[in-house]
């Protein structure tokens, strides 16, 4: 059965502004000091699932930016336009399409185009083990990520430890249910249990059997999009795409899908993960100085400890901070608390209603 990888591109990134922008989004930025976002992902999968069948899915507006920087060995008939965003839901259904169009029943993975992964190896130890299940089997496959501390900024995985399905020298458990993100009590109350992983937001299995889940959860999505699947590969699929997609429900496949479905099975994974969501995420990605500081760019340090500087050109000095994020960029300035880091978005929906376009 063939593998196919689909990387989902199309985000905005919106709590890493002003460095990330709807042109420049976070996964089109070299953050971790190695490459672009999006290439470090491609490059960690492409020894399991060969570059002609990794898909990327990203929208209309980002498609100069993406052909632009991404490796050149991925074929660039398989870069997925979106006319407008519609969530993961859509983008995954549309991609599954795809890949039913062009080899029938295979198993595929999904993956954010923004995360961060520090041991590949064995990143990769565990993708093996999540596609060996997908495929010898109907199971919708997560990879679930060992929490490390009682994070409020990640979805959380229940899944049965007394349920194991061992899959080569890796188990699998059954899911349980999917939580949103808890406050810090139930957060702690999830570590100490010791029955909860972190939502990676990465998922294995056979597109027959998500393209089944979609009918019966998705009715709506589905029934629309299958109208596409004919023009798959055809000079009418743009059109026909463009206009399909504006109609579809905008949902995440958790939501649509994930919390839903009833056989689901999860793989823990210790690799060293973040999503890097926002900027107070970075001390997983860049390791601070001495006094605490991540620091990028020019920079002056004068009694400032536990903060996050990153200049883009000029100098910044910081004088008695603490806790803090400065972010220099050549037209805009960021600065607010480390524990106000998730508010960052608000930023940008308050240019959206200025009108600032050129800033967003």
């Amino acid at each position: 059965m063939d593998k196919y990888g689909v990387i989902m591109a199309g985000g905005g990134g919106t709590r890493f502004w002003p460095l990330s922008r709807t042109s420049t989004p976070k996964q089109f930025l070299n953050i971790t000091g190695d490459d672009t976002m999006i290439n470090d992902t491609i490059k960690r999968i492409r020894d399991i699932i060969p570059p002609e069948r990794i898909l990327i899915v990203t929208n209309k507006a980002q498609e100069k930016m993406l052909k632009k920087v991404i490796c050149e060995d991925i074929p660039r008939e398989n870069i997925l336009l979106e006319p407008v965003g519609r969530n993961t839901a859509a983008c995954i259904a549309y991609a599954s399409l795809v890949i039913r169009k062009r080899s029938g029943d295979a198993v595929m993975g999904v993956f954010p185009s923004d995360h961060y992964i520090k041991n590949t190896q064995e990143f990769q130890k565990v993708l093996n083990a999540a596609f060996s299940l997908a495929e010898g089997s109907n199971k919708l496959v997560t990879m679930g990520i060992t929490p490390t501390f009682p994070s409020t900024g990640y979805g959380y995985i229940n899944f049965d430890r007394e349920k194991v399905i061992q899959v080569g020298d890796k188990v699998a458990y059954e899911v349980i249910e999917f939580v949103e993100k808890p406050d810090v009590p139930k957060a702690k109350a999830y570590i100490e249990s010791g029955n909860y992983l972190w939502n990676s937001g990465m998922f294995v299995w056979k597109t027959s059997v998500i393209l089944s889940n979609f009918e019966r959860f998705l009715p709506r999505l589905y029934g629309k999009l299958i109208e596409v699947e004919e023009h798959i590969g055809t000079p009418a699929e743009k059109e026909i795409i463009e206009k399909v997609y504006p109609s579809l429900p905008d949902i995440s496949i958790d939501y649509g899908i994930m919390e839903r479905a009833v056989d689901v099975a999860v793989i823990p994974g210790d690799f060293g993960w973040s999503d890097v969501g926002s900027w107070d995420s970075l001390g997983s990605v860049i390791p601070p100085d001495e006094n605490g500081n991540i620091i990028r760019g020019d920079y002056v340090d004068i009694e400032t400890k536990n903060s996050i500087i990153y200049s883009s050109g000029r100098l910044i000095a910081a004088v008695g901070l603490e806790e803090m994020i400065v972010v220099e960029t050549a037209d805009a300035i960021l600065v607010c608390p480390k524990k106000k880091a998730q508010e960052v978005k608000k930023v940008v929906e308050h240019l959206k209603k200025m009108g600032r376009k050129d800033l967003i």
